[in-house]
């Protein structure tokens, strides 16, 4: 039996810590977000496939369901 994809994850601001949950795409990567504290928009860091998986406590659905990341 698979575990269940989790949806949300919180993502943290590295410049204000701001934390805000968000639900995530399971059909396209989310290359930039905003933040809602500072207003400074947030990329992925190296190696990573969306700002879910940099910023994020969950990392996103494809990197859950096979260690994939959501690009490719």
């Amino acid at each position: 039996m698979s575990t269940p994809v989790v949806l949300t994850s919180t993502l943290v601001c590295p410049h204000c810590r701001h934390a805000a949950t968000e639900t995530m795409p399971t059909d396209a990567c989310l290359w930039f977000y905003n933040c809602l504290g500072c207003r400074r928009q947030l990329r992925p860091l190296p190696g990573d496939c969306c700002v879910f998986c940099s910023y994020g406590d969950t990392a996103c659905p494809p990197v859950q369901v096979d260690g994939k990341g959501c690009c490719g």
